[in-house]
């Protein structure tokens, strides 16, 4: 069974926005999200800018406090933004697909890091009686997808992905393909993280992948000669994945077609990328393939795009790699993270987002703080301005720590 996969909602909570049509308007807009971190004064950070979330409140979104209190903030940020997808998808509203046959497919890297870190310190100062019996369901990082399944009753597949910066784009590649075989009719997918917290920054400093420029304008500039680091970001981006013909039968509205998927692993070290973009290529290769793609074709990227002097430069030969040189230079690129940060397992997810409003709308998003341009990263990367362009395939891009790649390929919805 080969089945068509299609996109018919969307919800995402970022640095930039707490709907879709906010964060669609604020990338397009080239606003920037990286702020000064707030809280955590009493740490030393070696690092104080991040694409921090600092007005949520996800009593909004209708869920009960009650239900609040038993969440880590990432668990908040997964049903907020699902809130949205499910609400815009109305797959719920009496449209003749039974629980069992809606999955969830919501993955994080860090999971319940906050969770983790206050029942901790319960632990060393007030001994072992007092960690909290809510400690292990509210930390795992399964428990997003748990969450949203209680809450919408839904019965189908659930299966949370975790692979580091990968995660949410493995995600709804996974999801997609279930769908595509018959395992289920829909799914609600995508990633959701909340780990600006002295700790990570602390880790992610020591093995010196964050920006050190306080400047947060110019932090994150993904492909720029001078880039030194990524931003950490925090958020959740979740999307609704249907069976083709039953979101027309119905009367869905479709962002986008999803259409092809590769997934591949390093198998090169823990942290670094593969430095001969063999294998990341080969992720990009299959997802086009997958979709059917043929040269000559308008191709947007939602490029990994950290910021990092290695991730970009191999991203750009993994590019070309898989492209051809002279296909390569005819894609139009983008790195989201250069207005967000690097909201790690919930990146691919906002990012597929970005992808599949570029296509409905006709607009790449730009790559902001990219002024300076690399010899070794010598593609169209949109530097500063959004541009207007028509496109007939998107590929969105991660590549995460333990090697792991992906890559989903997505088309526009014709009708």
């Amino acid at each position: 069974m080969n089945r068509e996969v299609v996109i018919t909602g969307m919800g995402a909570i970022t640095p930039v926005g707490k709907s879709i049509e906010e964060y669609w308007n604020s990338l397009v807009s080239g606003v920037c999200g990286i702020k000064e971190i707030q809280g955590y004064d009493d740490f030393e950070l070696p690092v104080r800018i991040a694409g921090q979330i600092t007005d949520f409140d996800a009593s909004v979104y209708g869920i009960a406090p009650a239900v609040l209190r038993k969440c880590d903030r990432y668990t908040q940020f997964a049903m907020a933004a699902a809130e949205e997808a499910v609400k815009s998808s109305g797959i719920l509203d009496n449209q003749g697909i039974s629980p069992e046959r809606i999955g969830v497919y919501i993955g994080s890297g860090i999971g319940g890091l906050e969770t983790f870190v206050n029942e901790t310190q319960k632990l060393y100062n007030q001994g072992v009686n007092r960690v909290s019996p809510l400690f292990v369901p509210m930390m795992i990082s399964n428990i997003a997808s748990g969450q949203i399944a209680i809450r919408y009753g839904l019965q189908g597949p659930t299966l949370p992905v975790v692979t580091a910066c990968a995660t949410s784009t493995n995600a709804v590649g996974e999801a997609y393909r279930a769908i595509k075989h018959g395992y289920a009719d829909a799914i609600v997918a995508g990633g959701s993280e909340a780990a600006i917290h002295p700790l990570v920054i602390g880790g992610f400093n020591s093995c010196k992948a964050l920006s050190r420029t306080a400047d947060p304008m110019k932090a994150s500039r993904p492909f720029d000669r001078t880039r030194d680091g990524f931003v950490l970001g925090e958020g959740s981006g979740i999307l609704i994945l249907e069976e083709k013909q039953h979101a027309i039968e119905r009367g869905a509205h479709i962002y986008a077609e999803v259409c092809g998927y590769g997934n591949t692993c390093d198998a090169y070290h823990y942290t670094a990328p593969r430095p001969d973009a063999t294998t990341e290529a080969r992720a990009i290769k299959l997802a086009l393939d997958e979709a059917g793609y043929k040269a000559g074709e308008k191709l947007y990227i939602n490029a990994h795009g950290t910021s990092t002097p290695m991730n970009d430069k191999m991203e750009t030969a993994a590019i070309k790699l898989a492209l051809g040189e002279a296909e390569a230079k005819s894609a139009v690129i983008s790195s989201t993270k250069s207005m967000t940060g690097h909201l790690l397992g919930a990146a691919g997810a906002i990012e597929m987002i970005a992808a599949a409003m570029t296509l409905k709308n006709g607009i790449a998003h730009p790559t902001l703080s990219l002024t300076e341009s690399d010899p070794d990263c010598d593609l169209d990367y949109t530097p500063m301005t959004a541009r207007k362009e028509s496109f007939e395939i998107a590929i969105s891009n991660s590549f995460g720590f333990g090697g792991h790649n992906a890559c989903v390929a997505l088309r526009p919805f014709k009708g």
